[in-house]
């Protein structure tokens, strides 16, 4: 690939287009154990469900061309990374860090105390820069993928307000997975389920946002059949992202219905307060 012959520019990302994020994003992860291959549709979807900011996004620009990012989000006083790349050929020049920097400063001036992201376990290198930059790792999440073993049928609900089902958490989901985040997305969802039990799932890419048992109607096969519905529904692999490495009940249960794990994220979380 060419160099970079032009003095790097950083800036936020008001008036940049999905299409040029799209195609810096899927770029900037080529290489990655699990390529992106992201479509236009799918990277929108993705960000404002997680409170994208462009005035709080931060790029670096060679020339007119995207060559590194920060999709940052908000959320009252805390803030998000919903996405951290540089392409290839401009790597090694210090451009994530600086990327991450303005990231504490512009969330920081718009009244976020925290700053959250996820990373790939396997990413030592990113791992190592956040943690220099004084991040810290407050969970370990588990990913899996769920075919349907059987066909499940469960109602499609009305008006479900996923903050309602808190009491029926195992665990704080991650902040994509939070009510807050259900409730911001412009893609269609749905909820299945009884009053016994509830999934919210994404049927256009399969995630599967939320699943929840009341516990007195536990053990009693609704978790998996309510599974089986959800896959169905989606009519593909479902994703079941994040699973706190704690909940072992939850992890569990995926593996008993014959889930495979596909990779593991570290949370990393900021105080702003202490961000240089």
């Amino acid at each position: 690939m060419a160099a970079c012959t032009t003095v790097i520019d950083v800036r936020n990302l008001e008036g940049v287009s999905f299409d040029a994020m799209t195609a810096a994003f899927n770029e900037a992860f080529s290489d990655y154990d699990i390529p992106a291959k992201y479509t236009v549709d799918y990277l929108r979807a993705l960000v404002l469900r997680r409170g994208y900011r462009p005035d709080l996004a931060v790029g670096a620009f060679d020339g007119d061309r995207l060559v590194g990012f920060v999709f940052n989000c908000l959320d009252g006083d805390a803030a998000y990374n919903s996405g951290t790349g540089v392409i290839p050929s401009h790597r090694r020049r210090g451009l994530a860090r600086e990327l991450m920097l303005r990231s504490f400063d512009t969330t920081r001036s718009a009244g976020a105390t925290t700053y959250t992201l996820e990373v790939i376990e396997t990413n030592h290198r990113a791992a190592a820069l956040y943690r220099d930059l004084g991040m810290t790792e407050t969970r370990r999440f588990q990913c899996w993928s769920y075919a349907p073993k059987e066909r499940g049928r469960f109602t499609e609900l009305a008006n479900v307000h996923a903050e309602a089902l808190a009491p029926w958490f195992e665990f704080a989901p991650s902040w994509q997975n939070s009510p807050r985040s259900i409730g911001r997305a412009v893609e269609p969802y749905v909820a299945l389920g009884d009053e016994r039990c509830t999934a919210i799932l994404f049927p256009s890419n399969g995630d599967l946002a939320l699943l929840a048992v009341e516990p007195v109607h536990r053990r009693r096969g609704l978790g998996r059949a309510l599974l089986d519905a959800a896959a169905t529904r989606a009519a593909k692999p479902l994703r079941v992202l994040n699973i706190d490495d704690r909940a072992s009940g939850v992890n569990a249960f995926l593996g008993h219905c014959g889930a495979t794990k596909t990779i593991g994220q570290l949370e990393m979380v900021i105080a702003l307060s202490s961000a240089t």
